[in-house]
């Protein structure tokens, strides 16, 4: 294998590492934002059906 073929699979290695690290931080920001939209709309029903007990018990 030629010293230029070498460097060209040695950089082509780097930047598949470098676009894996970076799908993956890509998807754990992507599953991050889908647990946060999940529990803020669970804080919501749930404020909701509270203010809802509430009104009734007055």
């Amino acid at each position: 294998m030629s010293k230029q073929s070498r460097l060209r699979t040695d950089a082509d290695n780097a930047f598949l590492r470098i676009q894996n690290r970076s799908a993956v931080a890509a998807r754990i920001l992507s599953e991050t934002e889908l647990v946060e939209q999940a529990r803020d709309a669970k804080t919501a029903r749930l404020r909701a059906e509270r203010l809802e007990r509430d009104a009734r018990k007055d």
